[in-house]
């Protein structure tokens, strides 16, 4: 199968599931979408024993998703994010929403990292710490999408969905950036033995800083070639952006600094500077609605990659038991690291009571993770393992998470109901 092939069936199976989930299955699109990748899987097994002589699985396995997923997936689902992120709408709730993305990735993270590096290591099943805190990175990045939708349907109260919405899209980018220098030092590690302290800070330096400077620079020279655009030519416009996106990721590992950093930065400027203070796009709307379907897309063929993956990850017991050990983890971590800057907040900001429950379990995780496991190369220390256990945290968070989120949110909206009329009478 070649790379065309590929993409003319992911494109012709999420077109076939979101069309199944709206006509006939009608759940929330990340439960329809994961609910059908779980079918295909199964069906795609099935076929593959009843007929073996295809050789289906195969040709999944023989293609390698990771450039493709790198080089293009990852970027523009990152830019795309950055660019609905309007630091003005945020106001108020703009310090919470920074904390809690920041700091509550890094807590994430570690605490992931650490509890699975420690069941793998009583296992046997031993991977680098390095290793253990890329997959804690990873899981700890939820899906906007998900998030926004599910909270549009319920009464929230302005400050939470603020917090809400406005963390989903900042704890993404965070997550996949720290993800992907831990992969650099995984990688400086495998060439040049043990690491220094002093040597770990200077490719955070070199990853973080550099991507930095060049998302600035990259976000500045869009915003101004928009602008001289001005709304003329929409397709000018379009292009522009995919040009740096592209272009950003590529000059990011050509410099080796963090090609992600350059696609989050570059959104964020473009999203911020490019909008009036009306809110209406001095960009241009259209920019807006392109990259959002581009988002929604992606994210779409996600879901169909998630029922092939069941062809690329090993079928051992072991690694899905491991798995369901994840869950757990994943769900204490989220927990753990929105409990702790809250708590620490409440001293000098104030929050509605039930953010943490909402905030904890609302964190579904979505595309990004199964993307950024299929970028990582081949060779990659614990892969199969990371790839196994991402797997079994992004379907159980969909289905368990996501369908049981609706009963968190009927319950937070009835006891705002209640409050509202004791305060009245």
């Amino acid at each position: 199968m070649k790379i065309f092939d590929i993409l003319s069936l992911l494109i012709f199976c999420s077109g076939l599931f979101i069309f199944i989930n709206t006509f006939f299955l009608k759940l929330p699109s990340s439960i329809g979408l994961m609910v059908l990748a779980l079918a295909l899987s199964l069906g795609v097994l099935a076929f593959s024993l009843a007929f073996p002589e295809y050789h289906l699985a195969q040709h999944v396995k023989k293609y390698d998703f990771s450039d493709v997923m790198y080089r293009f997936v990852l970027s523009v689902m990152l830019f795309a994010a950055a660019l609905k992120i309007d630091f003005r709408k945020l106001g108020s709730q703009l310090i919470p929403v920074l904390i809690l993305s920041f700091y509550g990735v890094m807590i994430s993270t570690l605490v992931i990292g650490g509890l699975m590096f420690f069941i793998l290591d009583l296992t046997g099943i031993g991977i680098s710490f390095i290793s253990c805190l890329v997959f804690g990175a990873l899981i700890s990045s939820t899906d906007p999408i998900a998030i926004t939708k599910t909270i549009k349907q319920y009464d929230l109260s302005k400050k939470l969905e603020t917090k809400i919405s406005g963390e989903s899209l900042l704890n993404g980018g965070i997550a996949i950036v720290l993800a992907f220098t831990l992969v650099n030092v995984q990688q400086e590690a495998v060439s040049h033995g043990v690491l220094s302290t002093w040597d770990i800070s200077l490719i955070f330096l070199r990853d973080i800083i550099g991507g930095l400077v060049v998302g600035v620079l990259f976000g500045w020279l869009g915003f101004k070639l928009l602008k001289l655009v001005d709304n003329h030519v929409v397709e000018a416009e379009v292009l522009i952006t995919l040009a740096l996106v592209m272009m950003g990721s590529y000059l990011g590992d050509s410099l080796s600094v963090s090609s992600m950093m350059v696609a989050v930065l570059t959104g964020l400027i473009i999203g911020n500077y490019g909008r009036s203070e009306t809110g209406e796009s001095a960009v241009g709307e259209y920019v807006y609605k392109f990259w959002r379907l581009i988002e929604e897309t992606l994210a779409a063929m996600l879901f169909v990659l998630i029922g092939f993956e069941m062809l690329v990850i090993p079928l051992r017991l072991d690694y899905f038991a491991l798995g369901f050990f994840a869950v757990i983890i994943v769900i204490f971590a989220r927990w753990l690291s929105v409990f702790i800057p809250i708590k620490l907040m409440s001293m000098s900001h104030t929050f509605d009571k039930g953010t943490i429950s909402v905030l904890s379990w609302g964190a579904i995780r979505g595309g990004l993770p199964v993307a950024f496991t299929l970028s990582l190369a081949p060779g990659f220390e614990g892969k199969e393992i990371i790839v196994t256990l991402t797997y079994v945290v992004v379907v159980c968070s969909i289905l368990y998470q996501g369908l049981s989120t609706a009963t968190l949110m009927k319950r937070y909206e009835a006891n705002n109901a209640r409050k509202s009329k004791l305060s009245s009478t």
